[in-house]
């Protein structure tokens, strides 16, 4: 995240991304009649079997609020006020994890930052009065110097595995000028995989790539060679790690984060040499980000997750994040090492974006920085579901099952690259009686479309499949 004005300006321009920017989608404001948040930078479903969610901002406090749109008042759950710090915007109390465990052990864990020490924290709530916690079961799991007051990271998350992840950027000022993304024996510019279940501060886990390195090597890092880190989320479906990395002076980008992997910084910025285009990467190793884009489109990416609800099914299996600095939002379609990635804008909004969140029912929402709202994303509810992640050879429009019908059938098709596809159902006399889909921009892949002709007479129907230059049309019969 970095203190910067909106940006009012900006071009698609980037290879990886569609011009397309689809209306359908956009934000509404999740809880109008709450207070305005001070500086709010991360929101997380409280696990415990109450529809709630913890809010906390950047000088310290953390409330708890009622996951219903008419609810007007909060709860202080923590106030952190006196350990973090309370000025700078890369500063102060910057991210928050529950335990997997919190129903029943009250753990939750946060990075902050106080004078020039990062410090990961754990926290636990109190077993009298469950909504409160005191300051006096602060347990310091770990601390790292920071030689300068930017790029502290942040981000700090539980795994699958039960292990916790944490954020550390590189140290700071400009340009990593001690080289700390690539020197493995500092914990800066990595990401940290620790076990944290054990009475001590915390253990290796014995997976982690340096686990059995001998020497210097932080045994701790997870994976390296990466700049500012400030969300990073897993896939709930797949587990791959999503880590969305602020740019220097040229580009934002998003990286798959895999143990042991070295991501290029300070030798690469995107998918270029940094600071010249004279670097020699042979035999670096290096991971190139999945997607990357340029000042023209923002200045610091704010990650997000995999879209994994069904409120909004034609975002399904896409990674949503969006720019800090110009309110954009997106959704890329990444379906494994060396396939295209198809990158569709999805609105633009006036915010200054410093996380996202899902809930229970895995609807997505995000915070508005600087005017501490909570926004709901919204889109169209089509019945459209991406079956896998296969990529087909060729177009096709399958002929609907079941055939004939009452009422429902499912309309199945397949696209072999990214496309703006429609679905329409027409009657014998070519009157249009439903618009499945309505010119949406699909990724490659297989799809099926419920449609419910209840209200509709026996007969003949049409169905007209159209996707970039393929059309295609089959009939299909409803015997009531």
């Amino acid at each position: 995240m970095k203190n910067v004005t909106k940006i009012l300006a900006v071009l698609l321009i980037s290879v990886f991304f569609s011009a397309k920017i689809n209306a359908q989608y956009g934000y509404v404001e999740s809880f109008p009649n709450l207070p305005n948040f001070s500086l709010p930078i991360e929101m997380v479903l409280m696990n415990d079997g109450t529809n709630r969610f913890m809010v906390a901002q950047q000088r310290g406090l953390i409330y708890i609020i009622e996951n219903t749109p008419n609810v007007s008042t909060r709860k202080v759950f923590c106030d952190l006020s006196s350990k973090v710090a309370q000025s700078g915007s890369e500063t102060g109390l910057l991210g928050l994890a529950l335990h997997p465990d919190f129903a029943n052990n009250g753990y939750f864990y946060v990075n902050y930052t106080l004078g020039s020490l990062s410090t990961i924290a754990r926290y636990q709530r109190s077993s009298i009065n469950p909504d409160t916690v005191l300051l006096s079961t602060e347990k310091i799991i770990m601390t790292q110097a920071q030689p300068f007051s930017n790029h502290n990271g942040g981000c700090v998350r539980f795994g699958a595995d039960g292990y916790l992840y944490i954020s550390f950027g590189d140290g700071g000022s400009g340009g990593d000028p001690q080289g700390n993304g690539q020197n493995k024996n500092t914990l800066l510019g990595k990401i940290l995989r620790i076990d944290v279940n054990t009475n001590d501060p915390y253990l290796i886990p014995p997976t982690n790539y340096f686990a059995d390195s001998v020497g210097a090597y932080k045994k701790e890092i997870y994976a390296y060679g990466l700049r500012n880190v400030w969300k990073f989320a897993f896939d709930s479906l797949t587990n791959l790690l999503y880590a969305a990395d602020v740019g220097q002076t040229a580009f934002e980008e998003v990286d798959i984060i895999e143990n042991g992997k070295n991501y290029g910084w300070n030798k690469m910025e995107g998918f270029q040499c940094y600071p010249s285009n004279s670097c020699d990467t042979t035999g670096k190793g290096f991971i190139r980000p999945i997607l990357a884009y340029g000042r023209s489109l923002g200045i610091s990416i704010t990650g997000g997750t995999v879209y994994r609800g069904t409120e909004i099914p034609l975002l399904f299996g896409r990674y949503i994040y969006g720019d800090y600095g110009t309110g954009r939002v997106w959704a890329a379609t990444y379906t494994g090492p060396g396939n295209p990635v198809v990158v569709n804008e999805l609105f633009d909004s006036p915010h200054s974006i410093s996380a996202f969140a899902v809930d229970h029912n895995k609807i997505m929402y995000y915070l508005s920085y600087g005017n501490g709202r909570v926004m709901k994303i919204t889109g169209p509810p089509t019945s459209v579901i991406k079956l896998n992640n296969e990529i087909p050879n060729a177009f096709n429009l399958k002929q609907n099952y079941p055939n004939p019908f009452n009422p429902s059938t499912k309309i199945n098709f397949a696209i072999p690259s990214s496309e703006t596809v429609s679905l329409k159902v027409y009657d014998m006399n070519g009157k249009l009686v439903a618009d499945l889909i309505n010119n949406e921009v699909l990724s490659a892949g297989n799809y099926t479309n419920d449609f419910n002709a209840i209200g509709l007479s026996s007969g003949i129907y049409l169905y007209k499949l159209t996707a970039g230059n393929f059309v295609d049309t089959k009939r299909m019969v409803m015997l009531k």
